[in-house]
């Protein structure tokens, strides 16, 4: 039988690339991490590690380990947190979710879920996929509201199984354009047609969205401000600062603002929950991921405002383009 704690060191070792570095990690002696991965390879018979003046490098049977051994540590985490779930006064629930698709799909969910459940203690915790996923993964959260662009959802991209993504809505993006914009009567635009505008970023990923296009394009984009935050963009839009590139759920109220579709293929977010599998033992999970279906599935959304729509354009409140 492999030893959790033989596993847990040669994690430490692929982290920090030595067994010096990951004795000083684990607060042992670089001789009793060496034994350990010693010990690993006799109890396996294959090698797993192959040591160099320039650090230590994984054999492919040692990264197998690896990858196994973070499974394991996350099913242990998962598993503590369960118990102390158990053990407290109350049921809880710990959802992880980004931003947008908090301010739009979770207040409503939330209302009906508690209508059904008012004996859950929630806790909600704003982050990125990119952070939400392991939190499922460990335990930290027991769902989380995620979203990806191109490719495949975030739960599949590590290739590790444990995971289970279920979709919500595609979440088209608009261009949103200042008060007066010369284009603002098209009922649709392709993003090239504003090569000559500055542009407000609202988040990464729509940043490395636009520059894939613009290059394709072949226009360089003239970036006027970059925030983290649609509903900041939007306001910088409002003011005249120059045009950007939203996502429904993300339209806001702004006088004047004018949401344009974007001419195919037009980009979108795909949004979903991402649930641990086998699910847990406790209901609520599936129950909150059931009310964030409902409310993705609600064409107003809970969402209310948003620029105006351009002449001959799907409104954007509420519109399910």
């Amino acid at each position: 039988m492999i030893d959790v704690q033989r596993l847990r060191v040669l994690r430490a070792v692929a982290e920090h690339g030595s067994f010096n570095r990951a004795a000083a990690a684990l607060m042992l002696t670089p001789s009793a991490v060496s034994q350990h991965v010693a010990s690993l390879e006799r109890t396996l018979g294959h090698p797993v590690a192959v040591r160099s003046t320039r650090g230590v490098t994984l054999t492919e049977s040692g990264r197998l380990l690896v990858e196994a051994a973070q499974t394991v540590a996350d099913e242990l985490d998962r598993v503590r947190r369960a118990i102390d779930r158990l053990a407290a006064p109350r049921p809880r629930l710990t959802v992880a979710t980004f931003t947008s698709g908090g301010r739009h799909l979770l207040p409503g969910a939330l209302a009906r879920f508690v209508a059904v459940h008012p004996e859950v203690e929630l806790t909600v915790l704003e982050t990125e996929p990119e952070a939400a996923v392991p939190m499922v993964r460990s335990g930290a959260a027991d769902l989380a509201l995620a979203y990806h662009f191109d490719g495949p959802p975030p739960v599949r991209r590590d290739r590790r199984p444990g995971l289970d993504w279920v979709p919500l809505m595609e979440d088209p993006l608009w261009l949103v354009l200042p008060p007066g914009h010369r284009l603002a009567h098209r009922p649709s635009l392709a993003p090239a047609e504003l090569a000559s505008d500055r542009w407000v970023l609202g988040c990464l990923k729509t940043e490395a969205l636009l520059r894939r296009y613009a290059g394709l394009a072949g226009f360089d984009l003239r970036v006027a401000a970059s925030t983290t935050d649609y509903f900041f963009a939007q306001t910088l839009v409002a003011s005249g600062v120059g045009v950007s590139l939203v996502p429904h759920v993300s339209l806001a109220p702004a006088p004047g603002l004018t949401a344009v579709r974007v001419e195919p293929p037009r980009p979108a977010r795909h949004i979903g929950v991402v649930l641990p599998r086998p699910h847990p033992a406790q209901p609520y999970a599936r129950a909150l991921a059931g009310a964030l279906a409902e409310a993705a599935a609600d064409p107003g959304g809970g969402r209310t405002g948003g620029p105006e729509p351009a002449p001959g354009a799907a409104p954007p409140n509420g519109a399910r383009p």
